[in-house]
């Protein structure tokens, strides 16, 4: 059973994962669907209709979301939490104006003001066609609960958890929510620091890494069972199946780096022959995604560090989830939505905000300046072996980027394959043409790729 059935009219094809996901419309939708025959919505690249399709699309999701929160009802159950200190909560009402300061891609957030100028947030999952269904909604935040938890123990920066609650009947709130310390400080945006402030945030970084180093795991997963410590499958979109039954099936947890690689890469193959993820492009995705397979006993030779055990991970490390102060100290890392325990050598390796963007999607394989100035502030603060993982994580962020990589970044795409291809040794003369010319003849003999060469064909 696909995560999605079209929601056209009388059809039962699985929905397209992410492509399928019309937020215009709020439809999932089949690879037949998507074509202009039947779709009829502005695609993104087309501003000027695309923009304000978006705009009203997302008022109408958030007018309707907003429209179900029992505000008495939140309020009620904060004060009561805090030994009935009152507290109040400003009138919800949609404004674009002000978007980017209560709500990201997949969350609303709601204050909560008490009467001594506490302020909590109401962390509430966003509902529309990106959104994943309810049984997994529910997973991923308990398994974020679990991990702010977690986090309190560790004194690394993080809001602390004082509730959480799913939609359902029995729920007065009227939708899930987690309540939440409201954080202090603006997000971290990187590129307008200097050398010298940036080297303030790192050495905190490189803290906060010492830290969660002193925290090992027995396995690869996510936190699943608030109040403990337990790492049970993991808590993503991209990582669940769904089982015939209509039962989900998130994957792991794993012991071992490698078991989970070949099943994460297994997963999209599958999903690419079930015609529920890459339609647009299903031949290219399968021999990627199959090469990476290939690739795994190469990358896991990498991993000299590796020890076994399994380290916390935040899941998106741009920057944004840092928040710093006026004087640049870290007040808190939010967003832990879809964190996870990886192997030493993913967990450790640098965050994503510290790369040179360019360098990275031309290819290039050398460490950034900001990489290595990380690198010896591990060393400086008496971890060359965090260091050692940072100066040689090249090869692994590439890997991990080209894995379940959007495609239609398609020049994005082929300068980071490239630059995989060039760090492995591994057909790294060839051009993108001429590396997918050989690998259908590596891999002509499946009948998985036979299949989607020929449906290929049929729609050519």
């Amino acid at each position: 059973m696909p995560m999605w059935n079209c929601d056209f009219d009388n059809c039962q094809k699985p929905a397209v994962r992410t492509y399928g996901e019309c937020t215009l419309c709020d439809r999932h939708l089949c690879t037949q669907h998507l074509q202009a025959e039947f779709h009829k919505c502005p695609a993104w690249e087309d501003a000027e209709s695309y923009d304000p399709a978006a705009g009203e699309a997302e008022r109408r999701e958030l007018t309707q979301l907003l429209s179900k929160i029992n505000t008495p009802a939140l309020a009620s159950r904060a004060s009561h939490l805090r030994n009935g200190i009152p507290c109040s909560i400003p009138p919800l009402v949609y404004d674009r104006a002000i978007r980017s300061s209560v709500m990201g891609g997949m969350n609303y957030h709601v204050e909560i003001r008490f009467e001594d100028g506490v302020s909590w947030l109401a962390r509430i999952r966003r509902s529309n066609a990106t959104s994943p269904p309810p049984d997994l909604r529910d997973h991923i935040i308990r398994s974020e609960v679990a991990t702010l938890q977690f986090l309190e123990k560790t004194g690394v920066p993080a809001p602390r958890v004082f509730d959480f609650d799913f939609e359902r009947k029995e729920n007065p709130v009227g939708v899930g929510y987690i309540l939440m310390e409201k954080m202090p400080g603006k997000s971290l945006r990187w590129s307008l620091l200097s050398a010298d402030q940036r080297k303030k945030v790192m050495s905190q970084l490189a803290d906060i890494y010492i830290t969660l180093h002193s925290f090992p795991f027995q396995s690869a997963g996510s936190f699943d069972q608030p109040g403990t410590s337990h790492i049970g499958s993991f808590a993503r979109e991209s990582l669940t199946d769904y089982h015939p039954s209509g039962e989900m099936r998130p994957l792991g947890p794993y012991s071992s780096h490698e078991q989970y690689l070949i099943a994460t890469l297994r997963l999209t193959l599958s999903l690419i022959v079930r015609q529920e993820c890459y339609t647009p492009r299903a031949v290219d995705a399968y021999l990627i995604h199959r090469y990476l397979l290939d690739c795994i006993p190469a990358i896991l030779s990498q991993h000299t560090h590796d020890d076994g055990y399994f380290y916390l991970k935040h899941a998106d490390e741009k920057g944004d989830h840092i928040l710093i102060d006026s004087s640049l100290n870290i007040t808190s890392i939010i967003d832990w939505e879809w964190a996870h325990t990886a192997p030493k050598s993913s967990a450790f390796k640098s965050p994503i905000v510290l790369l040179s963007v360019s360098d990275f999607y031309a290819g290039i394989n050398t460490l950034g300046d900001d990489e290595a100035i990380f690198a010896q502030l591990l060393e400086e603060k008496g971890n060359p072996e965090l260091a050692e993982i940072v100066k040689r994580g090249r090869i692994l962020h590439r890997f991990e980027f080209c894995a379940g990589y959007d495609l239609a970044d398609w020049d994005g795409f082929l300068g980071l394959f490239q630059g995989l291809r060039n760090a492995l040794d591994s057909d790294a003369h060839l051009d993108w043409e001429g590396w997918r010319e050989m690998a259908i003849r590596r891999y002509a003999h499946e009948e998985e790729l036979r299949l989607l060469l020929e449906e290929d064909r049929g729609r050519g």
